[in-house]
């Protein structure tokens, strides 16, 4: 059992975001480190910098940089009762688990685009990002942070898929998303019916910067879902929400609404993940795939090939009968590719 959890990031990292809301809501007691903060000298640095990065302890009790948000949650599970955010029935957490990974991996790429691709959106993230990394000092070193930092981040949008020809892509596809969200909420208040699964968190968490922080994306989300607008304020700290089992949705009555959600992530996201999969299989130096008509490529990314990887097993892994039930919403939802 783990007592108080560290964990270091920034308030611009939307799995930062998604973190600290599932703390709060699993009434999980935390400390949160700033980059700034002068602790984190003293604690193990992971091999990748990513944020969030908790300190946990491993096997031997030994205190471990861990970084991994949905590996996390599963941890977080299996050693804290109570409030959980994996649905009972297996086959809604597979339904569940898919839908983080699209928010994880898919939604993402809006994120990233539109901060990096319109010149307000760059101005604002080069101004306030670096501050999270310590304020205080001159305005000629914030600036040149600010600077460096969204030259670097530019230069990433390859990795991401984010160019001239894909741009329109992403954006069609982020309005398609918060549209159909929009007429989900008008029924429920999470993807999973009366009460959050990890999936509601990472949508949440890639939200918490394209509707409240990045300019474009944030006018057009109140413009074409102020529900989304509301939902992502309300989502930051569900504590007070006392949930029961009957709260997620059934399975055997899934909502027209949210196979709509499911749709348009069968629209986008198998193209990519296949295509990236493929590439990093055959060590390929570009991933291509058409998306919606239009070529997409960006360069192979390995950990989204792991993520492929851990949705075939999971599937693989659901007793026949909830297998049976997923693949029959997979099949129209255009998903059924992924798992072929």
């Amino acid at each position: 059992m783990i007592d108080s959890i560290a964990l270091s990031g920034a308030p611009g990292s939307p799995y930062t975001r998604k973190m600290l809301a599932v703390l709060r809501y699993r009434r999980i007691p935390y400390r949160f480190m700033l980059p700034s903060n002068r602790l984190l000298r003293d604690l193990p640095r992971p091999k990748v910098q990513l944020l969030p990065t908790f300190y946990l302890p491993d096997e031997t009790g030994e205190l471990q940089a861990v970084t991994d948000s949905t590996p996390l949650i599963r941890r977080f599970e299996r050693e804290r009762q109570g409030r959980s955010l994996i649905p009972s029935d297996p086959a809604l957490a597979f339904l569940n688990e898919l839908i983080e990974d699209y928010a994880d991996e898919w939604l993402t790429k809006a994120m990233f685009h539109y901060r990096w691709a319109y010149k307000p959106d760059i101005a604002k993230a080069a101004a306030i990002l670096p501050c999270w990394r310590g304020f205080s000092v001159p305005d000629a070193d914030l600036a040149k942070a600010g600077a460096m930092f969204s030259e670097r981040q530019i230069g990433r949008l390859r990795y991401v898929g984010s160019n001239a020809t894909t741009g329109p892509v992403i954006e069609a596809s982020y309005k398609r998303f918060i549209t159909a969200f929009e007429d989900h909420l008008r029924l429920f208040p999470y993807l999973m019916g009366d009460r959050p699964g990890s999936c509601d968190f990472a949508v949440f968490g890639q939200l918490t910067q394209l509707a409240e922080f990045d300019p474009t994306p944030m006018a057009l989300t109140l413009k074409l879902a102020p529900r989304v607008t509301a939902w992502v304020g309300m989502m930051e700290d569900q504590s007070g929400l006392e949930p029961v089992a009957g709260d997620w949705l059934s399975i055997t009555t899934l909502p027209p609404i949210l196979a709509a959600l499911l749709k348009e992530i069968g629209r986008v996201y198998p193209p990519v993940m296949l295509a990236n999969a493929k590439a990093v299989a055959a060590g390929a130096a570009e991933v291509t795939a058409l998306v919606d008509g239009e070529v997409w490529t960006q360069q192979p990314f390995p950990y989204q090939a792991k993520c492929l990887g851990w949705l075939r097993q999971a599937r693989t892994d659901l007793p026949e009968a909830a297998r049976t039930q997923v693949d029959a919403i997979l099949k129209p939802a255009g998903l059924a590719s992924l798992f072929a």
